[in-house]
């Protein structure tokens, strides 16, 4: 049996056993009482100014072996983590109080003000246990608050105290040993599942299914403290209150960390023991969401049955029941679309840009609907840090294949067929938004390099993502330009006259009616987009992917319906100028997303401090809601194109 097939058993077995929807990301561990853990630190963080900090950028404690950087994945640097391993170190189910880390030098002039920075920006301190994100719970107005990492420190009464004294509270479970290869009763699978050897199965193993903290200041005895080596017992009892601080930062003192750690029994399985991370409050309110998505949508759909049924089938029928006589006179009396049947199939102005935007779009929108659909299955678990990213990034590069064969037929339809000038488009193609990415990142990053941030790309992560673009995706997109080149075009059911038809004079200018037909997309969006901007600016999980792609299909209907409905109506008034209109009428939600992300900024985010943020958070904005502008018009432009295609074909006008 092969390595998949045991993956797919595995996957099975996973699932069978009913603890969540999600893959946990990684296997159990199996600790034996007294075997080491070791603490892992990942980025500072604040919501206040959105600019990772590396945690040893402050006077903290170093591990006895030196800093070492962990294994990361590209999605991993993209978010700007950075997961090094910590001085803090447990023993298995062993309790430890008072336990000595270290004597920092005397606080300098600049790590005093650098201190007092962080805490007035509100930076939290990000602890890793087993992969597991430390926790700490705090009451307010009787609620309970749940938060990832814990404040650097707090400021009271313009004096600034640290957090040294930390409070560790370990979750385990006993090792279960269902192991999956004896369930498979097959040798290959000891290789890919954690089986418990003969030596370990006498002795209780443990699992590692929570981790908490509790930060305290506390001012230790000078004297004591001289004489202690690092892991060392500090000699007095240590009060730890998360209520009262009492070590005020000095400049020109030391600042002594301490720690203590107790382990605990739950009845929480290992599969579930993310489950206090992915609590997302407001299921009710996803449900509302899709529920007024559901009443556009059939709004919409009540339109464009109305529009098919009434009046282009019975144009149609009444049409074809006449004998050749009455169709003649029938032609000097045509109304609305059918006036403009020698020019709807009329090139539109900038044709290549056209069919670019086409090709970006149908690969943004299949990278889109692909990683929902991965995510939602519970492959790309928060559990496994930066699988979000590195999908999309990898989904993406796929798909230039779609985005050139798109662009290159498109380009080849408008034309008539005509083959010249393919490779430019397909090459575009490939260049356009990934270009347009690449310069908003690339400012930004100068941005983040400029504050010794750890948000900024590093360099040689920089030369990777250009080698992914030139070696992968513009291959891929030239790939599919040939086989767009070389498949039939399609053929436009009617002949275009060669002299361009006037269009009669508006009431109202139709990009009015383009740009607020962008709303009805907005809608069915706007509650599951502020979800998502809570994700991304407010340090939460998110992890609704199943409601997230049901939002997106919703999305892709009513841009669909949209964009058709605005297509007739423009017809009808006799304007045949549709292919741009089509486009923007859908694409137009991105305008009402930027609107939005400017109000989330000055509503959500007050906080939000310095130009370097707010920068940061617009372009990141801009980025977000071009690639929403090229997969909504992509979605609007071709329902439009089948509309007017299916329209055309059905009549028989000479």
């Amino acid at each position: 049996m092969g390595h998949v097939e045991i993956w797919i058993l595995t996957m099975c077995v996973i699932f069978q056993s009913g603890y969540g929807f999600y893959l946990p990301g990684s296997y159990p561990h199996k600790y034996v009482v007294g075997d080491p853990l070791s603490v892992k630190v990942n980025s500072l963080t604040s919501i206040d100014t959105e600019m990772p900090f590396s945690y040893y950028s402050l006077p903290f404690c170093k591990p006895k072996e030196g800093v070492k950087d962990n294994a990361e994945n590209l999605g991993e640097l993209l978010m700007g983590d950075r997961i090094e391993n910590s001085p803090y170190k447990f023993k298995m189910y062993v309790n430890e109080s008072e336990i000595f880390l270290c004597q920092s030098k005397k606080v300098s002039a600049d790590d005093f003000k650098l201190l007092k920075k962080r805490i007035d920006e509100m930076y939290q301190v990000n602890l890793i246990l087993d992969n597991l994100p430390a926790i700490r719970y705090t009451k307010k107005e009787g609620f309970m608050l749940r938060w990832t990492g814990y404040p650097v420190g707090v400021k009271v009464q313009n004096v600034y105290y640290l957090f040294n004294h930390l409070k560790f509270k370990v979750f385990i479970h006993k090792y279960e040993e269902t192991s999956v290869a004896r369930v498979m009763g097959t040798g290959d699978a000891v290789e890919v599942m954690p089986t418990v050897t003969k030596e370990g199965s006498d002795m209780p193993g443990h699992m590692v299914v929570g981790f908490e903290v509790v930060p305290c200041s506390v001012v230790h005895d000078g004297n004591l403290v001289n004489k202690l080596k690092m892991y060392e017992k500090y000699q007095s009892p240590i009060k730890c209150d998360p209520n009262a601080v009492s070590m005020p930062i000095k400049e020109g003192e030391p600042i002594v960390f301490t720690y203590e750690v107790a382990f605990e029994e739950s009845d929480i399985k290992w599969p579930s023991r993310w489950d206090a991370y992915l609590k997302m409050e407001g299921s009710k309110v996803h449900w509302f969401s899709i529920l007024n998505s559901l009443m556009v949508i059939t709004f919409l759909a009540g339109i464009v049955l109305v529009i098919f049924l009434r009046t282009v089938r019975r144009d149609l029928t009444r049409y074809e029941e006449l004998d050749k006589e009455s169709q003649v006179q029938m032609n000097e009396e045509l109304s609305g679309w059918k006036l403009v049947v020698g020019d709807v199939f009329r090139a539109p102005s900038n044709p290549a840009l056209l069919c670019i935007l086409i090709g970006d779009g149908v690969q943004i929108l299949g990278m889109a609907i692909v990683t929902i659909l991965f995510a939602a299955l519970g492959f790309m678990s928060p559990a496994s840090r930066g699988t979000l990213i590195t999908g999309m990034l990898f989904f993406y590069l796929i798909l230039g294949i779609a985005a050139g064969y798109v662009a290159v037929r498109l380009w080849r339809t408008i034309g008539c067929g005509d083959h010249k000038g393919w490779i430019s488009v397909a090459w575009k193609a490939a260049c356009f938004f990934p270009g347009i990415a690449f310069l908003i990142l690339t400012i930004l990053n100068f941005l983040l390099w400029g504050s010794h941030s750890t948000g900024a790309i590093p360099f040689a992560v920089f030369v990777i993502l250009l080698l992914l673009w030139f070696c992968i995706s513009v291959p891929l997109t030239l790939v599919g330009g040939y086989f767009g080149a070389k498949a039939h075009h399609i053929e436009y059911p009617v002949r275009t006259n060669q002299i361009p038809r006037e269009i009669p004079a508006q009431k109202y200018p139709s990009w009015l009616l383009v740009l607020g037909s962008g709303t009805l997309p907005f809608g069915t969006l706007f509650i599951e987009l502020f979800f998502i901007m809570s994700s991304i600016w407010m340090g939460r999980v998110y992890y609704v992917f199943g409601f997230l792609f049901i939002v997106l299909i919703l999305l892709v209907v009513v841009c669909a319906e949209v964009s058709l409905v605005l297509t007739y109506m423009h017809l009808c008034v006799e304007d045949w100028k549709w292919w741009w209109k089509s486009f923007f009428a859908s694409g137009s939600v991105a305008i009402y997303i930027f609107l939005y992300s400017i109000n989330y900024l000055i509503f959500d985010l007050k906080s939000l401090s310095g130009p370097v943020s707010a920068t940061l958070y617009l372009g990141y904005s801009l980025f977000m809601v071009l690639a929403v502008m090229l997969a909504t018009g992509t979605v609007g432009f071709l329902s439009s194109f089948w509309f007017v295609h299916y329209l055309f074909a059905s009549v028989k006008l000479d």
